[in-house]
């Protein structure tokens, strides 16, 4: 079984940081030369369909074959003292009040910045080599609202849930497991540069210690979702790029 699991993840890795040193190395490269729309479309289109049937049969496919572990997993990670000491204070009042409040101190942190600089500037800071990538018309703005949506569903699935349960079932180490899928994650978004992987491996472990603490990995999509989408949909909206039409 262990080592039926560690070809698995040997040919995951191989895969996807193949497709993350072609794309940092060729398509990201022309995407960033492309300024016609239509053209920009069909690189968008064919990405969101790499999204869903790449990133979502391969994480399927995985959990499938790790169904049993995932639970195992969870709990292991659970267990480790920081986590649980967290765990801990979400049953007081105080933890409950944080669960809530948070999140909406989160929202509006990633909102208010944004309309608040509506109209004084042309750019909006970026972490990471991601300006090329946002939709800069109305025609573009649903190929952004897609792949961010799925980016938040799929990722998620594969790198918070897929992931660290194939690694759990080679290595039994919960803590690890999480760690080395973030990592993973980290190092897909090399076409960002390295600012752009230190932020994904950073936002990588945030999100596996919201799965953790909460349980539920609904909460780490939504949040993952949220980021994607205040850059895809929200920043070019705000800067007015997103509501011109293509003639």
């Amino acid at each position: 079984m262990r080592l039926a699991l560690l070809a698995l993840l040997v040919l995951v890795l191989a895969f996807l940081l193949a497709r993350a040193v072609r794309r940092e190395r060729r398509e990201w490269a022309r995407f960033r030369r492309l300024r016609a729309t239509r053209s920009r479309q069909r690189v968008y289109r064919r990405w969101l369909i790499e999204s869903v049937v790449v990133m979502g049969g391969m994480s399927a496919v995985v959990l499938l074959a790790t169904w049993t572990i995932l639970g195992p997993t969870l709990r292991d990670a659970q267990r480790w003292a920081p986590m649980a000491w967290l765990r801990a204070q979400l049953d007081s009042g105080f933890g409950a009040g944080l669960a809530i409040g948070l999140p909406i101190a989160f929202v509006v942190g990633i909102v208010l910045p944004l309309v608040l600089l509506r109209g004084r500037i042309d750019e909006i800071p970026a972490i990471g080599d991601i300006r090329a990538l946002l939709p800069r018309n109305r025609d573009e703005l649903p190929y952004g609202l897609g792949l961010g949506l799925s980016a938040g569903v799929f990722e998620e699935t594969m790198f918070r849930l897929a992931m660290p349960a194939l690694i759990f079932g080679i290595v039994p180490n919960g803590p690890v497991a999480f760690l080395a899928a973030s990592l993973v994650f980290g190092l897909l978004h090399v076409y960002q540069r390295w600012t752009g992987v230190l932020f994904a491996t950073v936002l990588g472990l945030v999100l596996s210690a919201l799965y953790v603490v909460t349980g539920l990995i609904v909460v780490p999509i939504l949040l993952h979702a949220l980021i994607d989408l205040r850059s895809l949909v929200l920043i070019p909206v705000l800067l007015g790029t997103a509501r011109e039409r293509v003639e």
